[in-house]
C-alpha cells in the first residue's frame, strides 16, 4: 500500500501535538516582566519538548522518504511512536508547572525513551519491507546513534531520583545529539536518485 496516508496522518498529529504543547503556556494577568517569570520553567520545558518532537518529524520525514510503500506492521509501529509522543504534552506541562521535580522528569524521560523505542521498531519494519540493501537500511547501518540516545534516557531516568537537573541535562544531551544534522539518509537519498538519473 502506498505510504501518502501514512505520511500525512503523521504530519497532522504532530502539528496538534506541537499545538496542544504551546497552549499549556497560560497568558498571565498583567503587563510587567514580573508576571511572565513564573512561567518560565513552563517555557523551557516546551523548548524542549517543541525541539524533540521537531526532530522526530524531521527524522520520520527523511526516514519515509526512503520508503517505496508500507505494510499492516509499519502501519502499527507508526501508531505505536504517535502514542508515545502523545504523551509528551502532558508530561511537559505536568513537568513544567511542578518546576522540574522529580517524579515529573521521570516521567518525560520514559515517555521520550519509549519514543526512542518506537522510532527504532518502525525503522526497522521498514527495513524488513524494504529488505537489507535498502537505501534506509544501508543509510541506518547499526544505528549506533539511536542506541545511544535510548540507553542516555534509560540511565537518565532512574539519575532524576538522585538529581532532577541530572536527567534534565542528559534529555538534553541526547536533543543536541540529534539536533546535528544527521545526513546519513539524506545523503544516500541523493546519492541513490543521482544514480538513478544517471541511468535514464
Amino acid at each position: 500500500m502506498g505510504k501518502g496516508r501514512l505520511e500525512a496522518f503523521s504530519d497532522g498529529v504532530l502539528a496538534i501535538i506541537i499545538t496542544i504543547m504551546v497552549l499549556e503556556i497560560k497568558v498571565p494577568h498583567g503587563d510587567s516582566f514580573e508576571t511572565l517569570e513564573p512561567l518560565f520553567p513552563v517555557f523551557l520545558s516546551y523548548v524542549l519538548s517543541f525541539v524533540n518532537v521537531g526532530l522526530y518529524w524531521n527524522n520520520h520525514h527523511h526516514m519515509l522518504s526512503t520508503a517505496k510503500y508500507v505494510n499492516g506492521k509499519v502501519l502499527w509501529n507508526n501508531m505505536h511512536l504517535l502514542f508515545w509522543l502523545s504523551l509528551v504534552p502532558f508530561t511537559s506541562g505536568w513537568m513544567g508547572e511542578n518546576h522540574f521535580t522529580t517524579i515529573p522528569v521521570a516521567l518525560y524521560g520514559f515517555v521520550l525513551l519509549m519514543a526512542s523505542i518506537a522510532y527504532y521498531f518502525l525503522a526497522h519494519s521498514l527495513i524488513e519491507l524494504h529488505g537489507k540493501d535498502s537505501t534506509l537500511a544501508v543509510a541506518i547501518g547499526k544505528d549506533v546513534k539511536g542506541k545511544v540516545s535510548a540507553v542516555i534516557y534509560f540511565i537518565a531516568i532512574p539519575l532524576t531520583f538522585v538529581n532532577a537537573w541530572i536527567g534534565m541535562a542528559l534529555y538534553a544531551c541526547v536533543a543536541a545529539m540529534w539536533f546535528i544534522p544527521d545526513r546519513r539518509i539524506e545523503n544516500k537519498v541523493v546519492h541513490h536518485n543521482d544514480e538513478h538519473n544517471g541511468q535514464e
